[in-house]
């Protein structure tokens, strides 16, 4: 059975990293952007970052250029944009796409494992899934929901074993 220790992905730094490495965490992805309507959820899911790290939250952002070009800048633009106006300190990852014949296959599986509304596409920037500490998809929520909203989420992963 497939798990998030199945993917690997380059960092923002341009460096392949394993997902294995977050084993036995509570790990949220999420597709991001620079110049989204959504861009100011980067606070809010660093917040969460900060306050349920020692527990075992990962946050793993995925910058994505594929609605309406709100992610157009380099990976060096995005980790400056990222550290500059929200603080991020949480692993962030090169450009990828999310939909389509060349997404990710890590965002193959995801929406594989949790489709949404009417189709599994991801819709917008900010879509966001909570996977558990055994690297399956626990839940999906969109681009709306609000960082804090998920904290009740994220608790109840944290505790299970």
């Amino acid at each position: 059975m497939t798990s998030l220790s199945d993917f690997s992905a380059d960092t923002l730094s341009g460096e392949q990293q394993d997902l294995s490495a977050y084993a036995g965490k509570v790990v949220l992805v999420v597709n991001t952007a620079s110049k989204c309507g959504f861009t100011p959820q980067y606070e809010g899911l660093e917040k969460l970052w900060q306050a349920h790290k020692d527990e075992g939250l990962v946050i793993l952002g995925f910058p994505c250029n594929q609605f309406a070009s709100q992610e157009p800048g380099s990976a060096d633009d995005i980790s400056e944009f990222c550290q500059r106006n929200y603080g991020v300190s949480f692993p962030m990852f090169a450009k990828v796409d999310v939909n389509g014949k060349d997404a990710h296959p890590l965002w193959k599986w995801l929406k594989d494992s949790k489709g949404g509304l009417l189709l599994e596409a991801i819709k917008w920037n900010f879509t966001k899934f909570l996977i558990g500490r055994d690297g399956k998809v626990i839940d999906r929520f969109p681009p709306t929901a609000e960082p804090e909203d998920l904290e009740k989420h994220v608790a109840k992963a944290l505790a299970a074993s």
